[in-house]
This record gives structure tokens, sequence and C-alpha cells, in this order.
């Protein structure tokens, strides 16, 4: 198709409100870094830094406080405030290596604290910039093997190869070690507007060494044919006309949401949580509590996807490598959307802009990068009782704070759920296009066909939650609950009996753990110092999905640079400098950092100040529903309130919110049917017996 795409303009019947998050004012130690601050920060780098010519901001983020320091903090107080730098000279130095920096700045008295060059041999790579890309577009047009292959395959212009030059990982080749590195894959766009990744350049891949700005290696295992049949979703009418039988939604709140907003601190129902935003993690929730009698109970300090990665399983010369880590190498928090009311979100909606630096340290804003709404969800808890003819049925709602990101072929949208009875339930929903290849007898054990001669492999997304747990205060303790089946024999004759089985998780060695959904496995984080009134420490249990964990052989690459996608949960003492599951540089990082080094150190988790990093994810085999574009798949984490609350924490919650109730309490009025029958509204069928009171 030639035409141009229509793109229509979303619209609803639905309000929107706009703030800046935090309203740019620093008024607590976490508060995200503002556009004063970046332009600080980029002052005092380019003092501190003359001889980086070719200076770019890989990455620049809050260094958040120690939390003992946040704790002791009081409204109007004077607050340190420091930030922390990655930084990078794209011009080679007189070794011939590209310098890399990590600098922190102190914003408060406006002087560089520490810097040091980063090691990249034993350290990693800062992350991927974007101008990069253009830099090997530039370095690959120039290249007369790359322009002889496209030729072989019937590419006589360059210009209409669509370029992924993705992360390189670290393998043991020769003259990779300690270089910086893009490993490149086409995707021919015959015409401009139209979907590349319908048309795979497949057998052919190109090494690129930044450093010295040249293709090290050319990688082409013969021509394959490109995939002809077209992918342009986006092209309206292309695949029919545009169904005319949806008729319009409209969520309204006549009298606006429920929330608060104070700053970044948002109070709903009974909750608080302060946000916050990082280019690297994206969305971050602060001091997450719950009202209960007039006393805010904390549950968790901090709230973040620390890191996912996305393996695939061609094992082929072309793609083995293919292992992306979107948070440590591309930074999924830069690549934020600005989302748009009735298109992203639907309903009375409030955004949040966020404030992020670029790479030549200039401040930028994401316009409604985060998403804030309630929505309804369904019934909450209902009983018809006949004993004594009440009804009653309350509808449950939830806060949805959320954000997008795109990358690459693939977005992601990340959403933190609260609920009115103490749930909390992270979604990440993928969605966006499979990574392409040609399908053909080499590619048919690891990948599906979506289209004639179109294969996209099989692969996994692999998200991390980092949680860093405070239930009811700092001291808490992990116990893992299973399914206990009992026998028959003495004690259980008839062979109904089962029970659970408790297990304390004293040490990091043993917080090392899977899922086992055979046995309903499950973790409760819990506070021995704090029980309830039935003298039971009080506990928040993660329950996890039971879900495949990493695919990979245990002794690959991927597998020592993703360790901590090998377990469904690790349970650390808490260590401020510990704050990613791969480890702080994740790009060509050999993989001896991480969540399986913190927990090396064995240290005590048994009544301790402790974090929870859980694995979850999804294992895609690409369907031929997944293309063009793929529908939205869910994977969840969910924490519930287990013996945290004395009893029910929704009893309070009205029949119907600022209106009449759906019924008053009798189970006579108003529901009966047209002869006064009773028996129709409590279910009973007239030939069952009366319900009665022994």
């Amino acid at each position: 198709m030639t035409e141009t795409a229509h793109r229509p303009t979303c619209h609803a019947g639905s309000s929107d409100e706009r703030r800046l998050l935090g309203d740019g004012v620093v008024d607590h130690p976490l508060a995200p870094l503002t556009a004063d601050e970046i332009a600080i920060t980029h002052r005092l780098l380019t003092a501190a830094e003359p001889d980086m010519g070719a200076m770019r901001v890989a990455y620049l983020g809050l260094d958040e406080p120690h939390k003992d320091v946040v704790a002791a903090h009081r409204d109007g107080a004077p607050i340190p405030r420091r930030a922390r730098a990655l930084i990078i000279d794209l011009d080679a130095g007189a070794s011939g290596e590209v310098v890399s920096r990590e600098v922190i700045v102190s914003l408060d008295e406006e002087r560089v604290v520490t810097s040091r060059t980063i090691d990249p041999l034993a350290e990693g790579q800062v992350p991927i910039l974007a101008e990069e890309h253009e830099l090997i577009r530039d370095i690959l047009a120039a290249e007369d093997g790359w322009r002889a292959a496209l030729t072989r395959r019937g590419i006589d212009d360059p210009r209409t190869v669509c370029l992924a030059a993705l992360s390189a990982g670290r393998y043991e080749i020769e003259g990779e070690a300690g270089r910086r590195l893009a490993r490149v894959l086409g995707h021919h766009q015959p015409e401009p507007g139209a979907n590349p990744w319908a048309h795979p350049i497949d057998g052919l891949v190109a090494y690129v060494d930044l450093t010295e700005r040249r293709v090290r290696e050319i990688i082409d295992t013969g021509a394959v044919p490109i995939p002809a049949e077209s992918g342009d979703y986006h092209v309206e009418g292309e695949y029919g006309p545009p169904r005319t039988s949806l008729r319009p939604i409209e969520i309204t709140q006549p009298d606006g949401p429920s929330f608060e907003i104070d700053g970044a601190v948002v109070r709903w129902e009974n909750w608080s949580v302060r946000l916050g935003y990082d280019m690297r993690e994206g969305l971050v929730l602060h001091q997450l509590g719950f009202d209960d009698d007039g006393r805010t109970r904390p549950i968790i300090d901090r709230a973040s996807v620390a890191e996912m990665v996305v393996p695939y399983g061609d094992p082929s010369p072309v793609r083995f490598w293919q292992n992306y880590f979107d948070t440590g190498e591309y930074q999924l928090g830069r690549l934020a959307n600005s989302l748009e009311l009735g298109c992203d979100c639907l309903g009375d909606i409030t955004y949040f802009d966020v404030t992020l630096p670029a790479a030549d340290g200039t401040a930028t804003t994401v316009r409604n990068a985060i998403c804030m709404h309630e929505e309804d969800d369904g019934v909450l808890w209902k009983h018809t009782e006949t004993f004594n003819d009440t009804i009653e049925t309350r509808r449950s709602r939830k806060l949805v704070i959320s954000f997008f990101t795109t990358i690459g072929n693939y977005d992601y949208g990340f959403y933190w759920n609260l609920y009115l009875d103490g749930r909390i339930e992270l979604e990440a929903k993928a969605t966006g296009i499979v990574f392409t290849a040609a399908y053909d007898e080499r590619a048919a054990p690891y990948a599906s066909e979506l289209a004639p001669g179109l294969a996209a492999p099989y692969h996994q997304h692999l998200f991390c939650a980092r949680l860093d747990m405070n239930v009811d205060g700092p001291t808490n303790a992990v116990d893992e609950v299973d399914l206990r089946l009992v026998p028959m024999g003495e004690g259980n004759p008839h062979g109904n009996a089962f029970g659970q089985s408790v297990t304390r998780l004293r040490t990091e060695a043993e917080g090392q753990r899977v899922a086992d959904g055979s046995l309903d496995r499950a973790w409760y984080v819990t506070n021995p110092n704090v029980t309830n009134r039935l003298g039971r420490p009080v506990a928040y249990v993660l329950r996890p999905e039971h879900k495949p964990l990493l695919a990979a052989d245990p002794a690959s690459v991927i597998a020592r640079r993703a360790a901590f996608a090998t377990k469904h949960l690790w349970v650390t003492s808490y260590d401020p400098a510990e704050r990613y599951p791969a480890g702080d540089l994740v790009n060509q990082h050999s993989g001896d950092d991480g969540v399986a080094a913190y927990a090396a150190a064995d240290r005590s988790i048994d009544g301790e100040d402790i974090v929870l990093w859980h694995t979850f994810g999804l294992t895609h085999a690409p369907r031929t529903e997944d293309w063009p574009i793929m529908p939205v798949d869910i994977c969840r984490m969910t924490l519930q309130p287990v013996g945290f609350f004395d009893r029910n924490p929704t009893l309070d919650v009205p029949r119907r919110p600022g209106g009449t109730a759906c019924h008053d309490g009798d189970a006579g009025d108003g529901n009966s049917n047209s002869n006064g029958d009773d028996a129709a509204v409590s279910g009973a069928t007239g030939d069952e017996p009366a319900a009665s009171c022994a």
C-alpha cells in the first residue's frame, strides 16, 4: 500500500489533568531531579571533565539517600541532594579506548564529590545511547561488505534497510574484550512508511565496533528469501474496512476522582504512596503504606521493575547472541511514551509529566508519562443470607498508576494496582511487534511461522521486581508456605486431610527459591515483632504465577548474566548499593554481578531489613494471531495481606458510593419476582428444603 497511514485523533467523554511529577519542587529527599538540578549537574560535569570533547550523559538520576536518612527527615529541614551520572566520551582517547566515568555530584554544594573511570573489561559498558544508532547507520553505509551482502539479496539501496542495532552481550569472541560493540540485524522497508518487520533480511549480521567506528565482522550464512507479504497493520483498509459496530464507552466521575495529590504524594482511600521516576527503572513507588484506624502502617519502602531480560531461543550463528536487558542496557524509563486520553487511558485521568536528562545534559519533559486513575473492579464481596433475609454487595475498585515504554519492536505497559482490601498488584503488559526472521527448515525447531516464509523466534519476557519490604517496620522475615498433603492413616483415616507446611528462610542461601504450582507455594513476609489481635505475626504474602524461569542452559552466557531469572525469588539483606538484579553496568558485563553476587554473602534474612527480588514473566511461542501486531499479553505479581489486618478492611465500604444502595439489606425489598416469591431471591427453586437454624 502506498497511501499515507491514517492516524485518527483519540478522544473520549472523559477529563484529564496534567501535573509535573513532584511539581518540580525539592521538598523531600526522594523528590525527582528537577530541570534546574539537571542543568547544575551538567555544568559541573563539563567543568570537571574538560578532556571529554564528546561527552554524553548515558545515565543521570537521583543518588537516593539511605532509608534511615529519609525516615529521619522532617518537613522544612535542609535536604542534602546528590546526583549520580554515567558519562562517556564518544571520541576515543590516545589509548584508542572510549572513556566512561561514574560521577557523584553534590547539588546543594554544587561540587563533584567523586569521579572514577569505569573499567569496561571488568565492569561492563555504560548503557547504549540513542545517537549511537545513527553512528551505526553511517558506519554500515560506508561498509562495502555490508552493501555487497545486501546486493546479493536483491537490495541495491541500503537506505531502504532499517537497522536494529542491538546490545552485543559478552561472548568469548576474539578481539571483542573491552570494546564497545553492537550487533546489527536488518529489515527491508521497500516503501517509505511500510512495516519493515514484515521483511527480515536473514542470514546476515554485522558486528560494529563503536570504539573504532568500524565494522569488525560480517556474518553471512547465505541469502534467504525475504518475506514479501505486507505487514502494514497501521494503514487503514489494509485488512478490510474498519468495523462500525463498536459503540462508545464513556467513563465519568461527576465529582472527580477519590484521590488527593500533594506534590509527589498520592493518597487514595486508605493508601498513601510517594511517586518517583528514574530514566532506568521508570516508575518507582516509595513509602507505600495503608491507613489502619488512623495510623499509617508501612508495607514497602521502594518498589520498581529493576530489570527485565528478553532471551531468544534461536541458536543460529546469526542470532545466538539475541538477549536484551531492556532496563540495564536500554533504560526503559527514558523511552516512556507520552500517553493520550481515550487511546492509552480512558476515564477521569490524571497525568504526570516527568523531567529526564538528554544525552547532551539538557532537561527534557516527557508529557503525560504517568497515567493515574480509578477503575471499577467488579464485586468486592457479596452474600445473600437466608437466615436473616439480607443481601449485601460491595463493589471493588482499584487505583491504577501506570506508564508505557517502547523498546525497539516491543511495547511494555507497567501497571501498579492498589485495591481497597490492601492488595498490591503489578501487571506487565507486552504488545508491539514480534522480532521477525525468515522461516525455513533451520528455523522451524526454534520459531513459529506467522505468515508465508516469516518466522518469529521463541523467546521470553522475564521481569524482576525489586521490593524493599517494610511490613509494619523494617524487621521482617520470610516463610515459604506450601500445601501439605497428609497421607491416609492414623489421624487421617478417610484421607481427606491437608494442611500447610511452613519453612522459615533464614539466610540468603536459603532465600533463593523456585515456585511450585503443584504445592501452591507462596512466600509470607512477616514482622516477628508485630502481632495481630490473635497473637500471630502480621504479614503480606507474595503469590507467584508459577510460570517458567529462564529457559537457557545453566552453563550458558545468558544464564550467567541473567542469574536473577534462574529463581522466582531471592531474599537479600538491605544494602542501598544493591539496586539492580543483573548488576549496575549490564551492557557487555560478564555476569558476575547482581543479585546472585549479593546473595553470595549469605547474610541473615531472619528478622532483618530485607529486599525481595521477584522474577515473573512470559514464555512466548508466537501465534499467527500475534501478527502483524501483537494483542496485549499480561503477566502479574501479587502481594496480599494475610493476618496484616484484624478483619476484612473493607467493611466500611458503602453499598453504593454517592448514590442509592444496591440492596437496602432486605432480601425481600425490590429484589423479589413479580409474585413476591422470596424463594426466587434466595436462589431456592421451591423443591429444596428451607434452611433453618439448628
